[in-house]
């Protein structure tokens, strides 16, 4: 018999269910209960753990029989929003529960009762005793819901021929309405081999056609920003009649987002630069980098020198493992450890207070929720810090170009309240960077340095030239 108590249990299974849509996954999820006490929870997560069994019943039964000590579960009752499968009902009976109780039918795989019903079978040495439709109009809602937007995100996304992979997220496009200072349209590109799929979004102002004196800015953004970042730089960039290419990388802005934290790399990030700037043969580059698009941008003239003329450099650094990562970028990567979820808007705040609430909105727009967080999680653990992390030995090629090959003109601007990537890093920068003048340092201004970059912008376009 069903009780008040039973739907507390529901609900909670109705809770891992939101949380298994919030990460892309189909939206069910399930509890385990002894003795009155919940002792474990499961969500659906087969596409994020890259495993079939990863149901939100198996999740679930596996949790609780490490808190039990046993696979024998004849004390527990499980309670799951939409009826079990084969899988799922078998490892149940496996389980010897006491009771099962589920929310929404299944039609089409349901093994309690829809397709087959393996609770039933006499010749079976234990007996599981089965309880079906309870909040099932909830459960169902949530599956409804679920399946409604992800045909209309395929039939938008069949429309412009970048469908969206099954281990990846998309930012919804209302998201992005109404932006300040943002008035660019987006283009998109899915078909480079790195990519494999995932919709890369970038800003291409400009003239595309190369004419005399063109130059080419190149805008790499970091972590967790966007090419937002340079809504204050690209105006000044096209109004001395150069071309603006600003991607977001994989992960951020509009770009899609894996599910998995593993999806990213030093490696495939910088490949999937690499390729951008092959494919739409990109000239006369002069490279604005930050942050991260340093780290990973500093990297990008080795392959093809002869596309870049210029560097615009501000607070970033070239992570070559030889030498301790600095005491503010420690601290940082343990902040992000500890609270991988912290709020984007507010980190840009705090270095530019007078940032308004519409263009924070703006910094927290590509992350609806944790499940398109995985770029922000791992970026920080990505930095190279020791000389065989992915990375290093590719950036001790760069310091080798940048302080003997390098023929161009360079630029550097620095965010002086930078507490991670400031004026002492800077400066290091600097002494690698073959001629490389005094900087111009922004003492107001910092890690995020382009908030204060008109005045950046506005010397780069009379600085550089063919």
């Amino acid at each position: 018999m069903l009780d008040e108590a039973s739907d507390r249990w529901m609900a909670l299974a109705l809770a891992q269910a939101g949380l298994a849509a919030a990460a892309g996954e189909v939206p069910v999820g399930a509890v385990v209960v002894r003795r009155g006490e919940v002792i474990a929870a499961g969500r659906n997560a087969p596409v994020d753990a890259l495993d079939p069994t990863a149901h939100a019943e198996i999740v679930a039964l596996r949790a609780a029989a490490l808190v039990v000590g046993n696979y024998r579960l004849d004390d527990c009752e499980l309670y799951v929003t939409l009826e079990p499968c084969a899988m799922c009902s078998g490892a149940m009976l496996h389980a010897r529960l006491k009771r099962v109780v589920f929310g929404a039918l299944d039609p089409k795989t349901g093994a309690a009762g829809s397709v087959v019903n393996l609770f039933s079978q006499p010749q079976l040495n234990h007996q599981t005793a089965l309880q079906g439709g309870m909040m099932a109009a909830d459960s169902a809602a949530l599956l409804q819901n679920f399946f409604r937007q992800r045909r209309a995100d395929q039939r938008d996304d069949a429309k412009m021929n970048h469908p969206l992979r099954d281990d990846a997220l998309r930012t919804p496009d209302n998201a992005f309405e109404n932006l300040p200072d943002y008035p660019w349209p987006a283009k998109y590109i899915s078909n480079l081999p790195a990519l494999d799929g995932l919709r890369l979004h970038y800003l291409d102002e400009g003239e595309a056609v190369a004419r005399a004196g063109q130059l080419t800015y190149v805008c790499l953004h970091g972590n967790p920003a966007w090419s937002y970042l340079y809504r204050k730089m690209i105006p000044a960039f096209l109004q001395a009649g150069h071309r603006v290419i600003a991607p977001d990388l994989i992960g951020f802005g509009k770009s899609d987002k894996p599910k998995k934290d593993s999806f990213h790399s030093f490696s495939t990030h910088r490949q999937i630069l690499l390729e951008l700037v092959e494919r739409l043969d990109l000239q006369n580059v002069v490279l604005v980098v930050q942050d991260w698009g340093g780290i990973l941008g500093l990297t990008l003239p080795l392959a093809a020198p002869q596309r870049y003329i210029g560097l615009l450099v501000m607070n970033t650094l070239l992570a070559c493992g030889d030498a301790p990562l600095s005491t503010g970028f420690l601290a940082w990567r343990e902040m992000c450890v500890k609270n991988p979820d912290f709020d984007v808007a507010r980190l840009f705040l705090r270095g530019n207070p007078d940032m308004s609430p519409q263009a924070c909105a703006a910094y927290n727009a590509p992350f609806p929720d944790r499940g398109h967080r995985a770029g922000t999680r791992a970026f920080p653990a990505m930095v190279p810090e020791f000389r065989d992390s992915e990375g290093a030995e590719i950036a001790r090629q760069a310091r080798d170009f940048w302080s003997k090959r390098w023929t161009g003109q360079s630029l550097m601007a620095i965010g002086a309240q930078d507490p991670v990537l400031g004026i002492p890093v800077m400066r290091e920068l600097q002494t690698l960077i073959k001629g490389c003048g005094d900087p111009l340092v922004l003492e107001s201004a910092g890690h995020f340095v382009q908030e204060q970059g008109e005045q950046v912008a506005h010397r780069a376009a009379h600085y550089f030239k063919l």
